[in-house]
């Protein structure tokens, strides 16, 4: 029996343009949170606008993005290119930060969030795409639990640079919006300079086309295994409602104003430092257990929230949903790879995060109706309650293939 080299059990190194778009992703969203935790103060208090203008602002934006991540994702695939789209929406992101600063009105504003969004929902596959172009199936797990880990480290430093810069400057939001548009325009500098395409195959021999399908093609080849990837997450989704639903109910627990941040600071804390970690520990063939795990960590979440009596229980319960999201994002980034034809990606990631994104929306909109209704409790039994239908489906289809 052949001695193992000292050394053979170490995970293989993530390519460079893996770290590159983790810290791009860090970088846009430590800009955009920070506007973003700001921005429903300004329109109210600084521009005059309405609770509802603020409301349909909110809603335009994040469907917008569901839309256009399915058509980048398709064409990304149809021209067999992944960088200039993840450009193009990183940059159009970025020309967008300047507008809110400079805004006299709700309607600069609205257009500033549609174009944001627009940038977003362009990157988005492709650039979750060519993350899997750029690994083999045993490096997924950390590749996409890294982006998400420093995704979310700039989640979790935003609300902090945003109330450091609000106190330095005597609450001059302008100003602090555009220090914010900074580190986007530094994203595309690191796209441009940072991120190299893998080479593509060569035709097949007699072929008069590149081998890259027709978007029709593409959406054809997602077979069972990715159908059944996106099932599950979209029910899994559906229990996942916005993270407005955390501060409510803390706030409703008797949590200051003044305090409230602080839940999304444990919340992207634990998101933070979890994701990375766990998606190595997915690439040993542990992809189905994890996502079981996270399941059962947001059913819990759920639970501890719906029964909390005090602000302990429900700290407890935010501190699960953080690890739940730590668990299933860059989790099922990672099997939505696995399952995708390499000519396919774009395509799929678009339809995933199509289906997930009108799953959010849907699921926001009823916790809604149903605090409204019944309490607040009564979103996380509902919630709870989903989470296990979601555990049923997973073990039932059985969303991943572990072999190699």
């Amino acid at each position: 029996m052949q001695a193992v080299p000292s050394d053979s059990r170490k995970p293989p190194s993530l390519p460079t343009g893996v770290v590159v778009l983790g810290f791009v992703s860090l970088l846009m969203d430590l800009s955009s949170e920070v506007i973003h935790s700001l921005l429903p103060i300004f329109l109210v208090s600084v521009l005059g606008a309405s609770a509802l203008a603020v409301g349909v602002i909110e809603g335009v934006a994040e469907a917008t993005a569901s839309f256009a991540k399915l058509f980048s994702g398709v064409l990304s695939d149809r021209f067999a290119r992944r960088k200039p789209w993840i450009l193009f929406g990183y940059g159009l992101a970025a020309l967008t930060k300047p507008l809110f600063p400079l805004a006299g009105g709700a309607g600069l504003v609205l257009f500033a969030r549609f174009l944001d969004r627009i940038g977003k929902g362009i990157r988005g596959a492709p650039r979750d795409a060519l993350i899997a172009d750029l690994t083999d199936r045993a490096q997924r797990g950390a590749a996409y639990g890294l982006r998400q880990a420093l995704d979310t480290l700039g989640a979790f430093l935003a609300p902090v640079a945003a109330i450091a810069l609000m106190a330095a400057t005597a609450d001059d939001v302008r100003f602090v919006f555009w220090v914010a548009a900074v580190p986007a325009f530094l994203c595309v500098v690191l796209i441009a300079v940072g991120v190299k395409e893998p080479a593509r195959p060569a035709p097949a021999a007699g072929s008069k086309r590149p081998a890259t399908p027709r978007h029709s093609l593409a959406l054809a080849q997602l077979g069972r295994p990715f159908w059944s990837v996106v099932s599950v997450a979209a029910i899994l989704t559906l229990a996942r409602f916005s993270e407005a639903f955390l501060l409510l109910r803390a706030q409703s627990l008797g949590l200051a104003n003044t305090w409230v941040p602080a839940v999304l600071l444990v919340m992207n804390g634990i998101y933070a430092l979890a994701a990375y970690p766990l998606g190595r520990w997915s690439d040993g063939g542990r992809r189905q257990a994890l996502l079981l795990l996270g399941i059962a960590l947001l059913a819990a979440a759920h639970l501890a929230l719906a029964l909390a009596p005090n602000l302990g229980v429900a700290a407890l319960g935010v501190a699960l949903w953080g690890a739940h999201l730590a668990a299933t994002q860059g989790l099922l980034a990672a099997m939505v790879a696995d399952a995708a034809p390499p000519e396919a990606r774009g395509s799929a990631f678009g339809v995933f995060h199509l289906a997930t994104g009108m799953a959010l929306l849907l699921a926001s909109a009823s916790a809604g109706a149903l605090w409204t209704l019944g309490g607040p409790s009564a979103p996380f039994w509902a919630g709870a309650a989903l989470a296990g239908a979601a555990m049923v489906l997973a073990l039932h289809w059985g969303t991943v293939d572990e072999r190699k």
